[in-house]
C-alpha cells in the first residue's frame, strides 16, 4: 500500500516532532551524552542505506517498494521508548546494575506502546505493523537470547532485523558515555563475528557489503 501525500506529510511532521524532542531529552539528561537526535539521523540513513542495498539483491526483491519505503519512514521512531527510562539511567557512564538494565530493557515495550499511539491516525496499516515491530523488536537477537521477547531466527520481524544492524553498527562506531567510538574496522570484525548469534546471517552479510557507503555517511557526520 502507497503512501498518500496526506500521510506523507503527517508522517514528516512526526520525524520531525522526533527529532526536536530527541535533541531536548539530550539536553534535559547530560551535555556530556551524545545527541539521541544524532542518533536517530545517522540510523535513519543508515536504514536507507541497507534498505537500497537489499531492494537490488535477489533474495530479497520479494519485499514490495512499499514495505521498503516503511522500513525507513519507521526507523526514527525506533528508540522512543526512552522517553520513559529514568534520565539517571540513560545518563550512566559505567556498567548498568541488574535493576537498571531491567529499566533500560522496557523502552522496547514502551516504545511499541507509544508507537502505535502517535501514528494511530495513519491509515497505512503496512506502515503502522512496521514502525510497532521496529520499536519493539530491534533488541531482539537471532540466538534468542535478545529482550523483550526473546523471539529467535524468523520469528524476529523482518523489518527489526533491519533496524537492529543498523542500531548496533551506529552504537560502535560513535562516542557514547560508556564508551571511545570504535574504528570501522573493529565494528565491522564484530558483527561478521555476531552473524549467526545476535543477527540473522544472511542480512548481516549484506550489511557488510554496504560498508562502503556507511563509511562515507559517517565521515560526513565526523566533518560536521
Amino acid at each position: 500500500m502507497k503512501f498518500s501525500r496526506k500521510e506523507t506529510v503527517k508522517i514528516s511532521i512526526i520525524y520531525s516532532l522526533i527529532l526536536i524532542f530527541a535533541n531536548i531529552l539530550g539536553i534535559l539528561i547530560s551535555s556530556t551524552i551524545e545527541s539521541p537526535g544524532g542518533h536517530i539521523k545517522r540510523t535513519s540513513e543508515c536504514v536507507r542505506i541497507f534498505v537500497n542495498k537489499l531492494k537490488n539483491t535477489e533474495q530479497y526483491k520479494k519485499y514490495s517498494d512499499s514495505f521498503y519505503q516503511s522500513v525507513v519512514r519507521a526507523a526514527p521512531m525506533h528508540d522512543l521508548g526512552k522517553i520513559a527510562v529514568d534520565d539517571a539511567v540513560l545518563r550512566n557512564p559505567g556498567k548498568f546494575t541488574d535493576e537498571e538494565y531491567e529499566k533500560m530493557k522496557a523502552h522496547s515495550k514502551e516504545g511499541a506502546r507509544i508507537v502505535k499511539e502517535v501514528i494511530k491516525s495513519v491509515e497505512n496499516e503496512e506502515f503502522k505493523q512496521i514502525a510497532i515491530n521496529v520499536a519493539h523488536f530491534h533488541h531482539e537477537k537471532w540466538n534468542g537470547q535478545g529482550y523483550p521477547e526473546k523471539l529467535s531466527g524468523n520469528q524476529i520481524p523482518f523489518e527489526a532485523r533491519i533496524m537492529a544492524l543498523a542500531d548496533v553498527f551506529d552504537a560502535l562506531v560513535t562516542r557514547r558515555c560508556y564508551k571511545d567510538s570504535f574504528s570501522y574496522d573493529k565494528a565491522f570484525q564484530i558483527i561478521e563475528e555476531s552473524l549467526g548469534s545476535h543477527f540473522d546471517p544472511e542480512l548481516g552479510k549484506i550489511f557488510i557489503q554496504c560498508r562502503p557507503q556507511l563509511e562515507e555517511l559517517y565521515n560526513t557526520y565526523q566533518a560536521e
